[in-house]
């Protein structure tokens, strides 16, 4: 008759498999896939100053790259992937887009913000403010305002002058953004912009960031590009995909036949592990790469690593002449300094990875250092609790059970 333990252990490997099985396909469903498994394409940008004597900025770039997304999500593209890389590039992937020259054409233009008169004509542009010199401020009733840098004092009073009692139009690019009235001169390098009564914090904001994409000294020359064909995309995933999934039949089938229960124990626990990574990389809305795919196997394997050295300190606990309990905890304890000491440098490196590389580099070490963190959890604490209640039900005391032979064990 089974054993309260064999009973939780049946139970939590019942529910966890339903679990699974019933919640994979939304998970797969919902994974983000780069342009190399879907298709699309890769432009690699280096911005450099509009006038002389401008530099490019770290807090500059960002802001550009805040435009480039922007400018996508005015397109309706979906997923796009935007990164500053070193001092003064910025790499957008762009997976699914059909029109590639459109898209690159206006992505590479500067943002254009222009102060216009009520005739059409521009009075000012993005250059005659200072950097990232707009802010939200709030006037003596708590109300949100936009305060604004300029870099002529005299220039701004002039056209100021001219339309005293009229207003001074915004526009990005051709767009109509704002329409703040002017009612006197205003010579100085600082104004402030009034909103409507009923404005929100979330526009007053809206508006700054816009006026601070738009004073950007930067422009943008496309320095690498690549393209990824949609049925050439899906053709490596789905290769990539049954590799992977016969490469883990195989494994799986050797821990069983080789290692027994902790062979059993251990394909539970990865089954686990892959169905684990794959929701952690979806609630971190990681991109899924052909380097990430790859780091992901990677991951498996160190996953079977960690079990196979745990299997094999407990056969050698049990060869010993310990009883079966003592064993798994000596077998146990003994393996975990082995397990975390490789775990540990493998995050090291590929922390360095993260930090010192580009693009697919990136992609690989962040979902390596997840992999690691799950395989913890599952292929250590999550391993060791499902033996641990095998073996305290005392119905799995044979030596056999474990991969070992009655000859093997010694006499203490």
């Amino acid at each position: 008759m089974f054993g309260k333990r064999i009973i939780t252990f049946l139970a939590i490997v019942v529910v966890m498999f339903a679990v699974i099985v019933g919640t994979s396909p939304a998970i797969v469903k919902d994974v983000k896939l780069g342009l190399d498994l879907k298709g699309g394409f890769e432009v690699l940008y280096e911005a450099s100053p509009l006038e002389g004597g401008e530099a490019v900025t770290p807090e500059s770039l960002k802001q550009t790259a805040i435009s480039l997304q922007k400018r996508i999500d005015s397109e309706g593209l979906v997923e796009p992937e935007i990164t500053t890389e070193g001092k003064d590039r910025i790499r957008v992937k762009l997976p699914g887009v059909e029109d590639e020259n459109a898209v690159r054409e206006k992505l590479s233009k500067p943002v254009h913000l222009t102060f216009r008169a009520p005739d059409g004509t521009v009075k000012l542009t993005g250059l005659d403010f200072k950097e990232n010199g707009a802010a939200v401020e709030y006037d003596g009733l708590g109300k949100p305002l936009v305060s604004i840098q300029l870099k002529d004092a005299n220039k701004f009073g002039d056209v100021t002058k001219s339309l005293i009692g009229q207003y001074l139009a915004i526009y990005m690019d051709d767009k109509e953004i704002s329409r703040p009235g002017v009612s006197n001169e205003i010579r100085s390098s600082s104004a402030t912009i009034t909103l409507g009564p009923n404005a929100t914090v979330a526009e007053a904001n809206k508006l700054r960031d816009e006026i601070n994409l738009g004073s950007l000294p930067l422009k943008l020359e496309e320095k690498y590009t690549q393209s990824v064909g949609a049925k050439l995309g899906m053709e490596s995933l789905k290769d990539t995909v049954t590799a992977g999934i016969i490469g883990s039949l195989i494994v799986l089938v050797f821990m069983v036949i080789i290692f027994r229960i902790p062979g059993v124990v251990a394909s539970i626990t990865i089954i686990t592990y892959a169905w684990l990574l794959i929701l952690v990389q979806n609630l971190m809305n990681a991109t899924l790469t052909l380097p990430g795919i790859a780091a992901f196997v990677l991951g498996v394997g160190m996953a079977v690593d960690a079990n196979i050295i745990t299997a094999e300190r407990i056969k050698e606990e049990i060869r010993s002449g310990k009883s079966m309990f003592s064993s798994l905890k000596a077998g146990s304890k003994n393996s975990f300094r082995t397990i975390m000491d490789a775990n540990i440098t493998s995050i090291i490196a590929s922390g360095v990875l993260y930090v010192i590389g580009d693009g697919a580099i990136k992609g690989f070490a962040l979902t390596m250092i997840f992999s690691i963190l799950v395989s913890i959890l599952t292929n250590i604490f999550f391993a060791r609790f499902l033996m641990t209640l095998l073996v305290r039900s005392n119905k799995f005391m044979k030596p056999s059970y474990y991969g070992v032979k009655e000859s093997e064990i010694r006499e203490l």
